[in-house]
């Protein structure tokens, strides 16, 4: 409940004793939820100059009105806030299962995870900057998509993660999840397949201690931006043909002219080489021929032979996380649902 007479001082000094006009204010009723109430006093009006004038009586009023109407407006906010930290909780939720489920499927065949990788690049690279067409949209599910040459052998891979999608989506209560998701968030899972296992080789072949130098040391904390790109729609239709080279039959400079194209650089084509085919060393070696790209692959190279393989991994952790949402409108309210209600005089208690 907000007083008139609560907000005076505030506002301006209350004004001499001496009476000459007399206006009286009587009690309002207010339907609006923070009520003002408006108690029966007497103002003077000494004169324009010095006094409590008509204008300046009636801006106290509507300053009140004001403070009530931001008052209730408050709880509207509240309301707004709470289901926005419900639809995170369960975008969250969702997300932790959609990881859980393709780590578990990727652990079950690591050998796959070289064509997991290419699959997510290929998916990503049909991006057109002039046309801002095509990019990581799922159409590479299509059979006339995955037929294309540069997608030879993919086909393992994706029947992997569509048996992993079934998995994911009888788990959801907020509806299937995308292709297009569902394939970049696999190649999250690879990528960290391979740091782990990383970590593990420099362990001796220590499980535990190589877990436990990941979890120590590893790049975890750097995929934030990652995984709040979480809401790909998926295309409707194929992407056009030709937009996506065959990686082992390209030089070099084809493949810099195409990482050109999107928006990256020989830093990136070097930190992609292991989305580029199986044998991330022979991929190296080809790269490594051209001055451009050289420096990078050595500092990569050399990163990966320290204990926390830092360099390495922050930035390619970086460049799929641009590659991953080329072109794509993110729909950040994706896989929520609405909240039932409980009716809590039904509870038996």
């Amino acid at each position: 409940m907000v007083s008139f007479l609560s907000t005076l001082p505030a506002f301006l000094p209350l004004p001499p004793q001496s009476i000459t006009s007399t206006i009286t204010i009587r009690t309002l009723s207010c339907p609006h939820p923070a009520a003002i109430r408006c108690q029966k006093i007497e103002i003077d009006f000494i004169g324009e100059e010095d006094g409590f004038r008509r204008r300046d009586f009636l801006k106290c009023i509507g300053a009140t009105v004001g403070m009530g109407i931001i008052s209730s407006s408050g709880s509207f906010a509240g309301i707004a806030r709470a289901a926005d930290l419900i639809q995170r909780r369960q975008r969250s939720e969702f997300q932790s299962n959609v990881k859980g489920t393709l780590y578990t499927s990727i652990k079950g065949n690591p050998d796959l995870i070289p064509s997991i990788l290419t699959l997510a690049l290929n998916d990503a690279m049909t991006y057109d900057k002039a046309t801002k067409s095509g990019g990581p949209n799922g159409s590479i599910r299509f059979s006339s998509e995955m037929s294309r040459p540069e997608n030879k052998g993919l086909v393992p891979a994706l029947n992997l993660l569509e048996e992993a999608k079934k998995e994911i989506d009888s788990n959801s209560k907020g509806g299937p999840i995308s292709y297009a998701d569902l394939i970049q968030y696999a190649a999250q899972s690879a990528l960290k397949a391979t740091f782990l296992a990383s970590a593990i080789r420099k362990c001796g072949g220590n499980v535990e201690k190589g877990s436990l130098l990941y979890t120590a040391y590893g790049s975890n904390g750097q995929w934030g931006l990652f995984d709040r790109q979480f809401g790909r729609q998926d295309s409707q239709e194929p992407d056009p043909e030709g937009r996506i080279p065959q990686w082992d039959q390209v030089s070099v400079g084809e493949m810099k002219d195409k990482f050109k194209a999107i928006g990256l650089g020989p830093r990136q084509l070097a930190v992609m080489s292991v989305f580029l085919g199986p044998d991330q060393k022979a991929t190296e070696t080809l790269l490594a021929a051209d001055p451009d790209v050289s420096p990078w692959i050595q500092k990569y190279q050399r990163s990966r032979e320290t204990v926390s393989q830092t360099d390495y991994e922050v930035d390619l952790i970086t460049t799929l996380t641009k590659l991953s949402c080329l072109g794509q409108d993110i729909n950040y309210e994706a896989y929520t649902f609405p909240v039932q209600k409980v009716d809590f005089r039904k509870l038996k208690l």
